[in-house]
């Protein structure tokens, strides 16, 4: 257990292994989060830290997000916070990191700077898609098996799995009647457009994006893998999407290839899915509704 507002000497002592920071009898505030982990600030002599939390068996999850820091940082075109330890304790896993502080993206301007970073970002390829690693979408397995086919990989790494815990959780209905019939039909998005492997952050909602104290673009909490670059654009435009001079800016960049709405429900639905099973049937109907508008316009 730990005492009111400080970390349980098990976990200051594995958090100490792994980071070299001592943090025993350091503070801990409570800071907003997803809802998946438990997150702080801890400060320790006068340093700020951020500090992620969850079960023990939550490792493996806060190696990948790791990982993906890691492969976010070495592109040098975004904020992201440092690493600075990685392990569990006996009853909790955790992942420590340097604590920035932020602001939500606002200005025009805001939306410009992100833009560019991500335009950048995306010039990151490789040959296959996918990613050396599994990781996580939220607390989600994300399968990252590389592959020569895009339409290939998400139906069978993204699509797929999703809609098969769908069902297992009791969620049929129009996943059931109509799913199976769109992805087959998948491949005929791609007859004419072949994606590069960009390097994606994979999860780029409005909550993981970021302005720092310096006025530089910052991302966190990744799902990185390479993919089709609309599917990290698709996602920006879900859960309250981003200021319109982001578009503007991102387009007049780097624009958009034809098909592009059509490709944005495709992967949306991926998201959707991943938040009705682990959030529950409040986003059932939202999964139904894209399954039936996909299965319509691919079946023409």
């Amino acid at each position: 257990m730990e005492h009111v507002n400080q970390p349980s000497a098990a976990l200051a002592d594995a958090i100490g292994q792994a980071s070299g920071i001592d943090i025993a009898g350091a503070s801990l505030q409570p800071v907003s989060g997803s809802g998946i982990n438990r997150a702080v600030c801890v400060c320790p002599d006068g340093q700020r830290l951020f500090l992620k939390r969850n079960g023990a068996d939550a490792l493996s999850q806060f190696e990948a997000e790791a990982d993906g820091l890691a492969a976010l940082t070495a592109t040098d075109t975004f904020r992201v916070p440092r690493m600075l330890g990685v392990g569990r304790s006996e009853d909790a896993a955790f992942l420590l990191l340097e604590h920035l502080d932020l602001r939500p993206l606002a200005s025009d301007e805001d939306g410009q700077r992100f833009a560019e970073a991500l335009v950048q970002l995306h010039q990151h390829t490789g040959e296959h898609y996918g990613w050396p690693r599994d990781n996580f979408i939220g607390s989600t397995p994300q399968e990252n098996t590389a592959s020569d086919g895009w339409a290939r990989f998400f139906v069978r790494h993204r699509l797929a799995p999703q809609l098969a815990r769908a069902r297992a959780k009791g969620y049929a209905g129009a996943l059931g009647r109509d799913a199976d019939a769109m992805l087959e039909r998948v491949p005929g998005l791609f007859v004419d457009y072949r994606p590069q492997p960009s390097l994606l952050h994979g999860d780029l909602w409005n909550g993981n994006a970021a302005i720092d104290n310096t006025g530089r673009p910052a991302i966190f909490d990744p799902a990185v893998y390479r993919g089709d670059r609309d599917a990290d654009l698709a996602m920006s435009e879900l859960f309250g999407g981003f200021p319109h001079s982001f578009y503007v800016a991102y387009r007049r960049a780097w624009p958009m290839a034809e098909g592009y709405e059509q490709r944005k429900t495709l992967y949306n639905l991926y998201h959707v899915l991943n938040h009705l099973n682990l959030f529950g049937r409040g986003y059932l109907g939202q999964a139904e509704r894209m399954v039936r508008g996909l299965y319509r316009e691919l079946r023409r």
